[in-house]
């Protein structure tokens, strides 16, 4: 009995703390946090938005058709989506299944090994070369040529406008596009709640807008793991850039349940900007994916300004986020309440 109420007063506090002002001082002063970010400077892209359309495209097409059979109630609904796929020629399978009504055996793989039969190489989450530096992302299979799309970098995609001061205490995966986007790729905490709700609103019955499936271990899309490469080091150079790109309206709509990103508002009249990272050479098994955020003397005082202002007053003088910073945190709450009713 005793530890259960203790569980039961853990998962109250859980929901409490963010409305609890002396432990949002308490975080803000001791917990570092970073912000990363494309440099300005990095207008010009390593790779077309072409080219990155074309990769997107290949691999969730490869994706939805290794997962036709869980595809059917969206299919049903969709005949011109259903057409393009009746006569695909499918690989011979070790086991097999029946695809509706066109009865053609389907081989069925895990993300994974559609990544490696699809691009030619696979990435998986472990433990980082690095000291202290936690998860990191490794290349485990195949061989990544340099210019090639390797990951992507799952989130909620803020405007520079919208509320994120909560889910930024203690959160380092915080990115900052060039005009002042924000994604926020944790898949813990109020940070997984607010994108798991947004996802649940644009999803139109079985027709899902975006992928949830990041937030736990076993993502869908294998390339949504790009918020754990870590930051090079001295003795480990970057092999990887990140780069922005806009999914055009034309994305076909059966793909979009394998984008790790939603926008926080259901009014903003934009694509939606997804973050991709690209290699920057060769990169082949066994090696860690390390990117490089800005030249050192850049990165040090955007490191200062980060961990002495805090979230709130960085965010505010870097995107001029609001003049009241009540007004920010009460939109926030309300946004969270929000969140909460919906889950």
């Amino acid at each position: 009995i005793y530890f259960a109420m203790l569980r039961a007063l853990r998962r109250r506090w859980e929901s409490y703390k963010y409305r609890f002002v002396p432990w949002i001082a308490l975080n803000l002063r001791h917990k570092r946090r970073t912000l990363r970010f494309v440099p300005e400077g990095s207008k010009d892209k390593i790779i077309s938005d072409e080219d990155v359309l074309q990769t997107l495209l290949k691999m969730f097409k490869a994706l939805f058709v290794n997962d036709l059979t869980r595809q059917k109630p969206l299919l049903s609904l969709l005949p011109e989506v259903q057409s393009k796929y009746l006569e695909i020629p499918v690989a011979q399978p070790k086991t097999s299944t029946a695809i509706g009504d066109c009865q053609k055996s389907q081989i069925t793989f895990n993300a994974e090994e559609v990544l490696f039969n699809t691009l030619g190489f696979s990435i998986v989450r472990r433990r980082s070369s690095l000291v202290s530096a936690g998860t990191g992302v490794f290349v485990t299979r195949g061989f990544v040529p340099k210019r090639t799309v390797v990951a992507m970098y799952p989130g909620t995609v803020y405007e520079n406008y919208e509320p994120i001061f909560f889910q930024s205490i203690g959160n380092p995966f915080i990115f900052r596009c060039i005009d002042g986007v924000l994604i926020d790729g944790n898949d813990r905490g109020i940070s997984k709640a607010v994108y798991r709700s947004c996802s649940k609103r644009d999803q139109l019955g079985p027709l899902k807008m975006n992928d949830v499936s990041w937030i736990v271990a076993a993502a869908q899309n294998p390339l949504a793991v790009g918020q754990y490469v870590n930051n090079c080091s001295e003795d480990r150079a970057a092999n990887v850039c990140y780069q922005e790109f806009d999914i055009p309206e034309c994305f076909p709509v059966e793909f979009k349940q394998y984008l790790p990103n939603v926008s926080y508002s259901h009014e903003v009249q934009r694509p939606l900007r997804v973050v991709v990272l690209v290699a920057l050479r060769d990169i082949g098994p066994g090696e860690e994916l390390f990117f490089q955020l800005l030249h050192n003397h850049q990165l040090n005082l955007k490191s200062q300004q980060w961990n002495s202002f805090g979230p709130l007053r960085c965010l505010h003088r870097i995107h001029a986020w609001s003049s009241d910073a009540s007004v920010a945190i009460g939109s926030q709450q309300h946004s969270l309440e929000n969140a909460n009713n919906l889950e």
